[in-house]
């Protein structure tokens, strides 16, 4: 079976590949930056407090990302929150057997 001898309109406009932006700088990545920078600054047994009014996007989808982005680095993170703040600190291995199982949400470290 042969290919048409017309050619077909296009159906999307085409672009130089070159120009084409690399990597993938998603609406979070400002934060989880910026949250992954202060826990390389903090001693051990000290949180952070992340204001829920200055996420862009709910705490659910912030804990994704930052959870995506410590597995990747390969770090230990846990995280709560109330009606005001997420809370992130870096998890130490012995912390993580003192907590119930479901007040755990820890994610790798970076060893």
């Amino acid at each position: 079976m042969g290919y048409p001898s017309q050619k077909l309109p296009m159906n999307f406009k085409s672009m130089p590949q070159v120009d084409v932006p690399q990597g993938r700088n998603g609406k979070h990545k400002a934060v989880v930056t910026r949250i992954l920078s202060d826990l390389d600054q903090i001693e051990e047994g000290v949180a952070l407090k992340v204001p829920l009014a200055q996420l862009i996007d709910s705490k659910e989808k912030v804990r994704s990302a930052l959870n995506r982005a410590t597995r990747k680095g390969g770090r230990n993170v846990a995280t709560a929150s109330d009606g005001t703040f997420l809370y992130v600190w870096n998890e130490t291995p012995s912390a993580q057997d003192s907590r119930p199982v479901e007040h755990q949400a820890v994610y790798p470290r970076r060893q």
